[in-house]
């Protein structure tokens, strides 16, 4: 019923927009229809209404109208992606609701990222901020011939402008609630005829959502900043050189953990487990966290290189590319402020690549064609964190049934002796540390043979190679002040007369390597504490493509297609010696796309159906190896999605225009059996069946010929789909009366005034004009160890104002 109103509305609001549209139409105000859209999903520049692939694009002017700093503002707007931004330097994707599930530096995304035509290794580097962009192409479906490694899922490409031989300059600032402030500066300058220069800046900076109610202190602040340099070269008419360096540097606070659990007066403790129906409410709760320091950070620097030389008969381009970044995320896992329930994570990441990609490309009479070989090198570092104090470590070893062996000594012979030594309210640090070597050789072709005036076949094929080594060392647990009091206790005698010693408290709660001691290592040994475990793998694989294209008419084009994806296979970094193979996706897909012969409407609509074999996914489980530790681990799985997606833009009167985009889907688990024996064959992954986004934007044109536009987008997610898995893990638990994973609406609205030069442009928007709130996951890291639980919520309503003034 929701779904068939939502439609409604969109519907009337199309149809009571044509009429109004007649009345305003103005001189001034052109009819020409729908914009044309150019792409290059098929590494060559085309209408998107010949490329025979589900492609959205969101381009420069639908980033400002949602005032989008990121992807993650983008998703509700694209049906059929989902980008998880809370954590921007742990982000998760998905397209037709398969996700990258790219935990640790040891796995890779089903998705991948592509900046400039350069893959964007680890996520945690691919939510990027937006500066002078021109487009955001999203490509659903396996994209393993065109874009390679790693697009199991589908592929989103983002291109920035090019230097110009025209001189721009550019100011833009915008102010919003939240004492929001974002700057943007550009500046593009020719230097005689064969060189140009092109620099842009954005510095984004914001006061926090969420306050703590026990310090005062803001949560979700923002202090951000990125610039990039742009050199284009034309040393002949026949080739093309440029060069672009990236600086980024994001400063946010870490997700803030909204505690749900009723707490008892200390010193008593949570129930374990935990029990759902008197969870709180998290958009009543207040927020206490203690974790110190809470941030999220990231150091990002990127240098690349385009060469383009037109040899007459074929192109060459090589592409060059260097990258390398720094992230680390300490947050809040416990949502409370009690010493004996603080539990903190903190992921730290280092990582640098190189790309080298050579292809050609020629197109003549019968065919159109590209070719290429790559090489792609990483070396990554992570360092998977976990803070405590000796106080929750004994309401975890209490909650396991191991006792209170702090409190006992303390209790029984340290306070009553009057020893000054204490072994409560002490840190305590565990850590793995992962490093891995990866390199990716890949050639590929991709081929349009046109047989008739409007059929034609396209064949393409890429062959890739990995090669991964991918090694985990735990060390002892760190708590010096603990081993200090320890050693003196030891030396006194006192631990003697407990019948104890400092090596009974060298134990590890988290990393408890327990489960797994004795597994072979590729490197000769055998998983130990303290000890370096090495594993190495390589794996090949082809993935063709096939398509048949007919233009029914010159405005309608048919095709289907057949293509297959690939994953290399990897390693989950917080699971000691863990391998597991590559993922498969064979996508099958039929489709249309039409062109009203005036332009006034674009309609593109496909079926698709995809089987995804040994899918990997990095989940929290209970009780690995006996520890009693919820720690994440692999799980493989068997999936198949059959689904439409339907795109129409419509512009049937100048000043106005429309577009309603969609997409249903049907995921279900073909074959899936979890850790713990739970049998989730034939029940659904979890994805939303229906995702919805429509708009439209009305342009009036002045006396004076400036020009008032206003614009309105709405989206729209159905609920999550329930298996069994996610009702025992939270994931559709009603908690305080709300469906965690329910049905999401939002509607933006903007409105701009532009001088008659465009030169000058005053502009002003709501995002989530209702003020919709909704639970964004429930984390139960520390359900079953501490008894509690937290939670995240989406961003309420935000309004602001901006300028722009171009030259």
């Amino acid at each position: 019923m929701k779904y068939a109103l939502f439609i409604g509305v969109s519907a009337s609001v199309l149809v009571l927009a044509a009429p109004m549209t007649s009345a305003v139409a103005q001189e001034g105000v052109s009819n020409t229809g729908v914009d044309t859209i150019t792409v290059t999903a098929q590494r060559r520049t085309q209408d998107i209404q010949d490329v025979p692939l589900a492609i959205e694009v969101v381009t420069a002017e639908n980033i400002d109208a949602i005032a989008a700093t990121n992807l993650s503002d983008l998703d509700q707007f694209v049906p059929g992606l989902n980008v998880s931004g809370g954590s921007p330097t742990q982000p998760r994707f998905a397209i037709r609701g398969v996700s990258t599930s790219d935990f640790g530096v040891g796995t890779d995304p089903a998705v991948g990222v592509y900046v400039d035509g350069i893959y964007a290794a680890r996520s945690g580097a691919s939510l990027l901020a937006f500066n002078d962009v021109s487009r955001v192409e999203v490509i659903k479906g396996p994209q393993g011939t065109l874009f390679g490694r790693n697009s199991a899922a589908g592929a989103i490409s983002i291109t920035s402008n090019a230097p110009s031989d025209e001189v721009e300059a550019e100011l833009a600032l915008r102010m919003g609630e939240n004492n929001l402030r974002r700057f943007e500066g550009l500046l593009n300058i020719p230097f005689a005829e064969d060189f140009a220069l092109r620099l842009n800046m954005v510095v984004n900076k914001r006061d926090g959502i969420l306050t703590d109610a026990a310090t005062g202190e803001d949560y979700d602040r923002q202090d951000n900043w990125a610039v990039r340099a742009a050199v284009g070269w034309t040393p002949t008419e026949m080739t093309d050189v440029i060069f672009r360096y990236t600086r980024e540097k994001l400063d946010e606070d870490a997700r803030p953990a909204i505690g749900i659990t009723p707490l008892p007066a200390a010193p008593g403790r949570p129930a374990v487990p935990v029990d759902v129906s008197v969870l709180l409410n998290p958009f009543e709760t207040p927020i206490y966290n203690d974790v110190s320091p809470n941030l999220e950070q990231r150091d990002l620097d990127e240098a690349s290189i385009h060469v383009t030389h037109d040899f007459g008969a074929f192109t060459l381009q090589s592409i060059s590319a260097f990258r390398y970044f720094e992230t680390s995320n300490r947050q809040d896992e416990d949502g409370t402020n009690r010493i004996e329930l603080y539990f903190d994570t903190n992921n730290i990441e280092q990582n640098q690549s190189w790309y080298q990609e050579f292809r050609l490309s020629g197109a003549n009479d019968r065919f159109d064609w590209v070719a290429g070989v790559s090489y792609y090198d990483e070396n990554a570092t992570q360092v998977s964190e976990t803070g405590a104090f000796t106080n929750s470590i004994e309401t975890a070893l209490f909650n396991l049934g191991a006792g209170t062996p702090f409190s006992d000594l303390e209790n029984g012979l340290l306070i009553p002796f009057d020893l000054p030594q204490r072994l409560l309210g002490h840190e305590w640090t565990e850590s793995m540390y992962n490093r891995g070597d990866f390199s990716a050789f890949a050639a590929f072709a991709d081929v349009e043979l046109r047989l008739t005036d409007r059929f034609s076949l396209i064949g393409g094929a890429r062959y890739t190679r990995d090669e991964k080594t991918f090694s985990w060392l735990n060390g002892p647990r760190v708590a010096p002040d603990l081993d200090q009091a320890l050693a003196e206790l030891d030396a006194l005698g006192v631990l003697g007369l407990a019948g104890v010693s400092p090596s009974d408290f060298g134990f590890d709660i988290v990393f408890d390597l327990a489960g797994a001691a004795g597994l072979a290592c590729d490197n000769g040994v055998t998983v130990a504490e303290g000890v370096l475990c090495e594993r190495s793998d390589s794996w090949d694989d082809i993935s063709p493509r096939l398509v048949a294209n007919f233009n029914a008419m010159d405005n309608l084009l048919l095709f289907a297609s057949y293509t297959q994806g690939y994953k290399a296979g990897g390693y989950n970094s917080v699971e000691v010696g863990s391998r597991f193979e590559n993922e498969d996706v064979d996508n099958f897909e039929a489709g249309l796309k039409w062109t009203a012969p005036d332009r006034s409407m674009r309609i593109a609509a496909s079926i698709f159906h995809y089987l995804y074999k040994d899918k990997q996914a990095v989940r929290l489980v209970a009780n690995v190896g006996g520890s009693g530790v919820p720690q994440y681990v692999v799980e493989t799985s068997d999936e198949s999605g059959t689904g439409v997606d339907f795109q129409v833009d419509w512009a049937p009167l100048a000043g106005f225009e429309a577009y309603l985009n969609l997409q249903y889907i049907d995921v279900t688990f073909d074959e899936r059996i979890t850790r713990s024996g739970l049998d989730l064959s034939g029940q659904p992954t979890g994805t939303p069946e229906w995702s919805i986004s429509t708009g439209a934007s009305q342009t009036w044109s002045l006396s004076n010929g400036s020009e008032f536009e206003v614009l309105g987008a709405y989206a729209y997610t159905s609920e999550n789909r329930c298996n069994e898995e996610a009702r025992q893990q939270l994931g559709c638990a009603v908690i305080a009366g709300i469906q965690n994973g329910e049905a999401q609406q939002r509607l933006d609205l903007r409105a701009y005034w532009r001088d008659s030069a465009d030169r000058f442009q005053l502009g002003a928007y709501v995002n989530n004009v209702f003020d919709e709130q909704y639970l964004d996951g429930v984390g139960s890291l520390t359900a079953d160890t501490f008894g509690t639980t937290h939670a995240q919520i989406t961003p309420p309503r935000m309004w602001g104002v901006d300028l722009r003034i171009r030259y």
